[in-house]
Parts: C-alpha cells; structure tokens; sequence
C-alpha cells in the first residue's frame, strides 16, 4: 500500500489559531476533517490517520512551532519510511497574492522559516510544497505583524474557497501525484 505524509506547518497555542501563519495547519485540519478523522498527541507533533483510495495518508501538524518544522517532519518521514517525493508540505506564502496556489515537487524556502527548517533537516529542497498564497499587503518592518495576524475579516470569504479547494489538491496529490495536479491548479485564480 502506498504511503503519504502531509505536513501542514503552523504554530501551537490558541494565540496563532487563524493567522495568515497558520494555513498550514488550517489546511490541515479541513483535509482531517472531510476525511472523517481526527488528530491525536504523539511524538513532535499532532497527528492523523486517513486511508484514502486504498493509500494511507499521515497527517501531521508539528508542535515544534513554525521554525523547527524540520524536526518533526524529519522524525516522522523517517518513522513512517515515507519516500521525499510522497511528502506534501502545507504552507503559507507571502510571496502569492491572496487569490493564488501553487504546488510544486521543490523549491527554495524563500525566506519562509518552516521550510528554511525543513531544507536544513533534509538536506535538500526537492520535496513536494502546497504555497498557500497570503499576499503581503502590510507595510515596511510590519511582516511579522502581518504573518503573524489574523485574516481580516473581508478575506474570510476567500480564504475559506480556497481552503476548501486546496483539500481537493491535497486529494489529487495523492491519487493522481503532483505532475497532473499541478498542471490543474497552478493556473488557477481565484475570486469571489
């Protein structure tokens, strides 16, 4: 049977509970929850079991917070025996506009701290990502603030649409794999 691990990145504790920072997580929990599971404390991390066409899917949100992503995510492709190329990071993305997602088999961290830990802890860039874009529409010196808030309240609507489709790419990843997936949504924008 094949096996998957996904991995939405995130911070713990109700203080980062809906900020942009969090989408990881909040993808996460909306592809757990579609697929009737739930999440349980384990080592590093919070995690579920889901069997999807025949695969078995780990999720995980780690515990270690955003930037020791890397540790957890390690420890659990390692427990799991899970191939690189069968583990879909969960991430947000200041560098896309709030309409866009983009998957891809590599790519650099591009300053995200989570993925900067994950490429440290593997050794390399080459695994599958899922950029849920927040846009960056904060001012100078406030991207912390800005990655670190929560959405404001006339970007629910997309938020939500968006959160919905990325459970169906997640879905696509792990029954059709990234190559077809990715040629479906990285085109794709989305609007109200």
């Amino acid at each position: 049977m094949s096996k998957f691990l996904i991995a939405g990145l995130g911070n713990t504790g109700v203080e980062y509970a809906n900020t942009r920072h969090n989408a990881g997580f909040d993808l996460a929990d909306a592809f757990v929850k579609k697929q009737e599971s739930f999440f349980v404390s384990e080592r590093l991390a919070q995690v579920a079991q889901v069997k999807l066409k025949g695969k078995q899917v780990i999720v995980i949100k780690p515990n270690t917070y955003m930037n020791l992503s890397g540790k957890s995510v390690k420890y659990w492709v390692d427990k799991e025996n899970i191939t690189i190329d069968q583990l879909l990071v969960l991430v947000d993305d200041l560098a896309l506009p709030l309409s866009r997602i983009r998957i891809r088999p590599s790519g650099s961290d591009a300053g995200h701290n989570g993925l900067r830990s994950l490429q440290e802890a593997f050794g390399t860039d080459q695994y599958p990502k899922l950029r849920f874009g927040i846009g960056n529409d904060y001012p100078r010196g406030g991207q912390s603030d800005f990655v670190l808030g929560k959405w404001k309240e006339e970007e629910l609507p997309l938020v939500n649409l968006k959160i919905q489709k990325c459970v169906e790419i997640i879905e696509s990843f792990i029954i059709m794999g990234i190559t077809r997936t990715m040629n479906t949504v990285n085109k794709f924008e989305f609007t109200l």
